[in-house]
């Protein structure tokens, strides 16, 4: 059994071992005392064995002391000073050995210098005197190469000249540390002084070619080896021969088409590109044979016909100023690309890789299509033009109000479609808008990828905010009929209209996402990320949300009569429970003409799932409404009420069908009719004995608040006099009930919802399956746009709506993503 030491027993040990040789602690070593003394008498039985343990302790007690005792003398012995004397004077004679060793060495080293100090003088001599003999040498073979460039210079023996110019050059490079020497330098101011002489024959012999005098006759031949020698004299010696031949070669050009001149206006574009196209064809029959092919002279002549019609397009679109219009731009715009696609095509080789390899020091030359890109805005114009013609019919129109392009796309009053027609799930107009847009797309692509382009995209943001709010949005604020309060219609085609509007905000949003995309792929990089659409899909989002307000509105209409009769009726007085009421048959019958006209006008799942959320949460919010203006309700009356309530929940369960049922509706359903189920179960308990009643209250409803004790009397009708004992009770009761809440659901209740409501309950307020049940009666009504908003203003109603809206889109894709249960 393992023991412990007492404490006193611990510090005796510790005073008689004392400190250690190092300073610390011995409990703070590795040293356990608890240990060894278990480690000794692992139990009760071992203790009987302790003289053993002693005897073997003074043993190792005394071979300890032993071994101590002889390390105190070989320390003692170590430390004899005469000893420590001997070991300094070994140490000094070590040092000295190794001084004199350092002394000897050098001496040896300063030898081995003065016996080699001879052979290294005749190396360097021997190095020196071959390389005054190399560069002789080598002298001598410039010397004579200069004579013999000479000799072919006098003769004009191209071919000769190349090669001996090459070696000349070659050899010359190593004499240039040597300029300063006499013979040297004068040898090197022949040879430039020879290059400049065969530049100036070359060039002489070249202009001679150029001119093709019949009297100077240069024979291809010998210009096709001037080009040999051109090659050795340098880049810039062949750029500017180059450069020459193609000034005399578009001399012509200039004359004939000036942008002063008939020939050189806009409608005679064609004829400059035939009139080259002729000139590059004689090149290639006749001086171009003559230039080496790495030379590009085609090349050349291109690069410089077109900066030379780039600049007289640029002046010629500026002059022309407002007479510019899309048609001739176009035109022009498409023979210039037609033109780089010849040449494209002709050489294998893209339009702006010609340019770039034919560009002069101060950089790359632009092409002939980049002269229409400031004026491109004229097309975008067109365009902006084309649309506003196009959409005028369909936006929103002046009084006398005529029918929409709704309108055409809905059904008669009746509901009923024509025979033989189909419905109509996506405006028409829709689908024109965005294919206008993918062939102006296309048009523009092919014409110009930048500037152009980006203004495109903008023109097409501004009209899909203009059809949104012009066209979807300006349709959903149609007034609402005038009804009487026990007028259950209602409007079918505005429900059918807002099933449309839906369907083509869906289609729009996502078709909006694809243009963005198309855009992206064919712009210039510096404005890929500068094209979005996000804006204008939020607002197509924003006009589902108003649509599906519309939907809720129509739904309220014709369950409004039900809620009325509700509330009419006198629970207070009600005899007895005899299954539901009457008026939960009309309601019942209500609801399911509204969805059975919504249901089959709307494509996407995701959006009526999100619908039938918002029905259910309107549908109880109406309920309590009623059920709070009803009071006084008694017991009798609250439990009838109870069944009428259950009734509407088992139709709200099997409401939305199999396709489109899923947990979080069953859930968020069940959540919201638990809570007045508690409600109404609260108000069916009888007030005598109060303690079971207050305790059923804390119960079900979960909280200690008054106001609350208040609401749940007044909705009893239970009387005043009687209500002041209650809440007594209800006081002291809860005051030990520390686990209850302050609020609960009840606290959002509002007991004077006439006051607070407008008509309509918010479906944006509603938005949130398990929330806002008695929060909503309070809110404001929905038959309209929010108040201080309207088309005109800057925050339009779309975007409103898409502030709150956002969580509905993104629950319904995630209803949509789902398997239905």
């Amino acid at each position: 059994m393992t023991t412990t030491a007492p404490d006193t027993i611990d510090y005796d040990i510790r005073r008689i071992l004392g400190p250690s040789n190092d300073g610390k602690d011995v409990q703070a070593t590795s040293f356990s005392l608890l240990e060894t003394l278990n480690t000794h008498f692992p139990d009760e039985a071992s203790l009987a064995e302790t003289e053993i343990l002693q005897q073997r302790l003074a043993e190792e007690q005394r071979a300890l002391q032993d071994e101590i005792n002889a390390l105190r003398a070989q320390s003692k012995e170590s430390q004899d000073s005469n000893r420590m004397q001997l070991i300094q004077e070994l140490i000094s004679e070590l040092l000295g050995q190794m001084s004199r060793i350092r002394e000897k060495a050098t001496e040896s080293e300063a030898v081995v210098r003065n016996i080699t100090k001879d052979i290294q003088v005749l190396d360097l001599a021997k190095k020196n005197l071959i390389n005054s003999l190399t560069t002789l040498k080598r002298l001598q073979m410039l010397v004579n190469a200069l004579t013999q460039l000479e000799d072919h210079v006098r003769e004009k023996k191209y071919t000769e000249m190349a090669q001996t110019l090459a070696a000349v050059k070659q050899i010359s490079v190593s004499f240039k540390p040597y300029t300063t020497v006499p013979r040297v330098a004068q040898v090197w101011r022949r040879i430039q002084q020879m290059q400049g002489e065969i530049r100036t024959l070359v060039e002489s012999d070249f202009d001679k070619f150029y001119l093709e005098d019949p009297k100077k006759q240069v024979k291809t031949s010998t210009v096709a080896d001037a080009c040999l020698v051109v090659d050795v004299l340098g880049e810039d010696v062949r750029n500017n021969l180059v450069d020459r031949y193609v000034a005399m070669e578009l001399k012509e050009y200039r004359r004939i088409f000036r942008t002063t001149d008939e020939a050189g206006q806009l409608d005679n574009i064609p004829r400059r590109f035939s009139w080259f196209l002729r000139l590059l064809q004689a090149h290639d029959l006749h001086q171009g044979r003559v230039f080496p092919a790495e030379w590009k002279v085609s090349w050349h002549l291109l690069a410089k016909f077109a900066e030379i019609t780039r600049d007289d397009l640029s002046v010629l679109l500026s002059k022309a100023g407002a007479s510019l219009n899309v048609k001739i731009l176009l035109d022009n715009l498409q023979l210039a690309s037609d033109f780089e696609a010849s040449i494209t095509k002709k050489w294998a080789t893209p339009f702006a890789d010609i340019l770039v390899a034919t560009a002069p020091p101060s950089g790359p030359m632009k092409s002939i299509t980049s002269a229409f890109e400031p004026h491109m805005g004229v097309f975008v114009e067109a365009q902006n033009k084309a649309l506003s013609d196009m959409l005028a019919p369909h936006r929103k129109p002046k009084a006398p109000p005529p029918r929409t392009s709704l309108d055409a796309g809905t059904p008669r009053a009746s509901g009923e479609l024509e025979e033989g027609s189909s419905p109509i799930l996506v405006l028409p107009s829709s689908t024109e808008l965005f294919y206008f847009y993918a062939q102006s797309l296309e048009q523009c692509a092919k014409l110009s990828s930048g500037q152009a382009l980006f203004d495109l995209a903008l023109v097409h943001k501004k009209w899909l905010k203009i059809y949104a709010d012009d066209v979807l949005t300006a349709s959903l604020k149609k007034p609402a009929p005038l009804r009487r309060s026990t007028d259950t219609r209602f409007d079918l085609n505005a429900i059918q209209q807002a099933s449309l509007v839906i369907n083509t905000a869906d289609y729009c949003q996502a078709t909006a996402l694809e243009l963005e995309q198309k855009i992206r792929e064919k712009i210039d990089d510096e404005f890929k990320e500068r094209v979005s659409f996000q804006s204008e899909c939020d607002v197509f989002i924003g006009c589902v949300s108003w649509a599906i307000a519309i939907h809720l509105r129509e739904l309220e209409t014709a369950c409004d009569p039900s809620f009325t009769t509700m509330t009419r009726i006198s629970w207070a007085t009600w005899a007895q429970v005899s299954g539901p009421s009457a008026y939960t048959g009309d309601l019942v019958k209500a609801i399911e003409q509204i969805t059975e006209a919504i249901k089959p006008g709307i494509e996407q799942k995701k959006y009526l799932r999100n619908l039938f959320d918002k029905i259910y949460n309107l549908l109880l919010a109406k309920f309590t409404a009623a059920l709070v203006k009803s009071r006084p309700l008694g017991e009798i009356g609250a439990e009838q009420l109870l069944i009428d309530l259950q009734t509407l929940k088992a139709f709200l369960i099997k409401l939305p069908g199999e396709s489109l049922m899923t947990t979080s509706y069953t859930r968020g359903l069940s959540k919201s009719t638990a809570r007045l189920e508690s409600l109404l179960k609260v108000i069916v308990t009888p007030v005598d004995p109060p303690e079971g009643f207050i305790l059923n209250y804390t119960l079900l409803i979960g909280d200690a608040s008054f106001s609350n004790f208040q609401k749940i009397l007044d909705l009893k009708g239970t009387p005043k006099f009687q209500q002041n004992d209650l809440l007594d009770s209800f006081l002291t009761i809860t005051s030990t009930k520390s686990e209850l809440d302050s609020t609960s659901f009840l606290s959002s209740l509002d007991m004077d919802p006439t006051a607070s409501q407008g008509g309509m309950v918010s479906p944006s307020i509603i938005s949130a399956p398990s929330e806002g049940i008695f929060s909503g009666l309070s809110s404001p009504p929905l038959s309209g746009p929010p108040t201080g908003s309207s088309v005109g203003d800057a925050n339009r109603p779309g975007d409103r709506v898409f502030s709150d809206f956002r969580r509905f889109v993104s629950f319904g894709l995630r209803r949509d993503s789902q398997a239905p249960t």
